[in-house]
């Protein structure tokens, strides 16, 4: 009997190898390549006529090709939509990824009931009973009558029930629970999220069902699995939050049919996840009395301006080797403003402590947080408050220079409508017409703004 070919994948990012080893050389993982046994090579055919049995494939040039608007539908809620590009797109592939606990089953479990009204839907566990999913339902006050159950963790099974009902939305919970019979490996494993997951979005491309995948991420927030996934899908959607914390945001990563990088804000209450219309509103609820290292900066995320509190802490250290704490901005860009801080700025903090945190548990991903996080270190040093009234928003570059963001007057329009009458922005974002109420600082430098404080 001729020996069964093998290989050596990594679990997290889906890099093979030759021989099994300790620490993956692509993610610098750890004891995550697994050996995968490989299925037999294709025979190969000497002639490229006939291929593929005597289908000739439709080949035509890119005028050609009619453009027609996407089939959507609504799931139902108008921050879901958002992240989504405008819906659900017939056809399509969504994996829903985030921490155990973050409100995964219960948004899908919300949508797929309102949705069942008038869309015939089925809603695949594998992880919990049905009793589970029926308590849920009943305590967050679903409509039942409708929607489709089915507990299962075998694709062949899975793809069979759909083929009965047909559903036009198709929510498998949890990709890394399910199974095909003709792969050895185990659920979970390498192999067997990539075959399952490929066989669901064939039927879904076929059937032309919206097809829903739930994922599990590792302990570095990231989405467990080969990263071939990512590739398989067309939508790619984190829902975030901690415990401690009410609300919930959801952000696209990957959408072949809308903007990346798009927010939608949930709260979390007794009757499951609720819409949050002005997410700006929730992240600026200060206090009356604003103290030191307090600024409102202006970040964009996906298609809509959003308006977050940044706060910063500066004091002695008593170690030898001051502390660096970031939560909600990067690390190393926070080590990076500090020296040019002391380079452009003449303020050496470099033996404090330093504590910066962006209220509201949301991530800030773009640098236009520069100036307004600067201005925040500045004033905490100081012990001097920023005006209650003030927003900032900047990328600060190595030389010291202010440097534009992009849809400046966007940001600016969204703060005057807040209320605040005082700007600190790059001189590039300086508005041609004069706002309505917001007095705008446009500046060149870090001297510039930090004399703009003064």
């Amino acid at each position: 009997m001729a020996k069964a070919k093998t290989a050596f994948v990594c679990n997290d990012c889906g890099a093979d190898y030759s021989k099994w080893q300790g620490q993956c050389s692509e993610c610098q993982a750890w004891n995550t390549v697994v050996e995968v046994r490989l299925g037999p090579a294709k025979k190969k055919t000497s002639s490229f006529q006939g291929y593929a049995g005597g289908q000739q494939s439709n080949l035509s040039k890119l005028s050609e090709i009619k453009l027609e608007a996407l089939p959507r539908f609504s799931s139902g809620m108008e921050e879901f939509d958002r992240v989504l590009g405008g819906g659900f797109v017939p056809g399509s592939v969504v994996l829903l990824g985030g921490h155990p606990g973050a409100g995964k089953s219960t948004l899908l479990l919300q949508t797929l009931c309102a949705l069942a009204e008038n869309h015939s839907a089925l809603y695949v566990t594998g992880e919990e009973s049905p009793q589970q999913v029926a308590l849920r339902a009943q305590r967050l006050k679903l409509p039942m009558d409708k929607l489709d159950l089915l507990s299962a963790t075998n694709v062949e099974e899975i793809l069979f029930q759909a083929e009965q009902t047909k559903p036009k939305l198709l929510v498998v919970d949890s990709i890394q629970v399910v199974h095909l019979d003709d792969v050895s490996s185990a659920p979970g494993s390498v192999t067997q999220v990539r075959e399952s997951a490929a066989q669901l979005t064939r039927y879904a491309k076929q059937s032309g069902a919206v097809l829903i995948l739930v994922g599990h991420v590792t302990k570095d927030g990231s989405l467990a699995g080969p990263k071939v996934l990512e590739h398989i899908i067309d939508c790619s959607i984190m829902i975030e939050g901690t415990h401690d914390s009410r609300f919930r945001t959801l952000r696209g990563h990957k959408n072949r049919f809308g903007a990346v990088n798009e927010l939608g804000v949930f709260a979390m209450s007794e009757l499951g996840l609720k819409e949050v219309s002005n997410p700006s509103a929730i992240f600026l609820q200060r206090s009356d009395d604003v103290s030191s290292g307090s600024v409102v900066m202006v970040v964009w995320e996906g298609t809509r301006p959003l308006l977050v509190e940044i706060q910063s802490l500066v004091d002695a250290s008593s170690f030898g080797n001051p502390r660096r704490v970031a939560v909600g901005l990067e690390q190393n860009r926070l080590n990076m403003l500090l020296a040019v801080l002391h380079k452009h700025g003449g303020l050496m903090i470099g033996d404090q402590d330093v504590f910066v945190n962006a209220v509201g548990g949301v991530k800030i991903i773009e640098t236009s947080a520069d100036l307004a996080l600067i201005l925040a270190l500045v004033s905490s040093f100081r012990e001097r408050p920023l005006p209650r009234d003030l927003v900032v928003f900047g990328e600060i570059g190595l030389a010291g220079e202010i440097r534009p963001v992009p849809s400046g007057l966007e940001r600016l329009k969204e703060a005057a409508k807040h209320g605040f009458k005082q700007a600190v922005v790059p001189a590039a974002n300086a508005p041609r017409e004069a706002i309505k109420g917001l007095k705008v600082k446009a500046v060149k430098t870090l001297t510039e703004a930090l004399e703009a404080i003064e």
